[in-house]
C-alpha cells in the first residue's frame, strides 16, 4: 500500500503569525493562499500545513499520487484501493470516499488515541 506524501495539516489561530514562526525555522511557502487562510510549506523533505479556522485539530495527512514535491507519481495506489484495504483489517471510517468514482477523492479515519488522520487523493 502506497500512501503517498506525508505531511502534517496544522489547525493555527493566526496564520501570519504561525506562518513568520515557521519561516524563521526555515520553512518556504511551497502553495496555498494567505487570503484564504491555508498555507503549505516545506522545508527539505518535511512538509506542513497551515490552516486558520478549517478544523479544529491537527491531522496527519498522505496524499497517494504525489511524492513530497507534490510532483505527480507514475505508479501509486489508488485511494479508493487503500481504502477497501483498510476496511478489510477492520479498520473505522470516519469518512468514506465513493469507490465507484474515479480521480480526487478524500477519506479519513482515526488512530486509537483521537488523531485523524486524512487520505487526500487530488488527481
Amino acid at each position: 500500500m502506497k500512501l503517498g506524501a506525508f505531511s502534517v495539516s496544522l489547525s493555527v489561530r493566526d496564520i501570519n503569525k504561525s506562518k513568520s514562526f515557521y519561516e524563521n525555522l526555515g520553512f518556504q511557502v511551497l502553495g496555498g493562499d494567505i487570503t484564504q487562510n491555508w498555507l503549505i510549506m516545506k522545508n527539505e523533505s518535511t512538509v506542513i500545513g497551515l490552516f486558520q479556522g478549517m478544523f479544529e485539530k491537527n491531522i496527519l495527512t498522505f496524499n497517494p499520487g504525489w511524492d513530497q514535491s507534490a510532483t505527480n507519481l507514475e505508479s501509486f495506489t489508488d485511494i479508493r484501493e487503500i481504502q477497501k484495504q483498510l476496511k478489510t483489517k477492520e479498520i473505522d471510517l470516519l469518512t468514506e470516499a465513493d469507490e465507484a468514482s474515479e480521480g480526487p477523492a478524500s477519506f479519513t479515519i482515526e488512530d486509537p488515541d483521537g488523531n485523524l488522520i486524512l487520505f487526500d487523493q487530488h488527481r
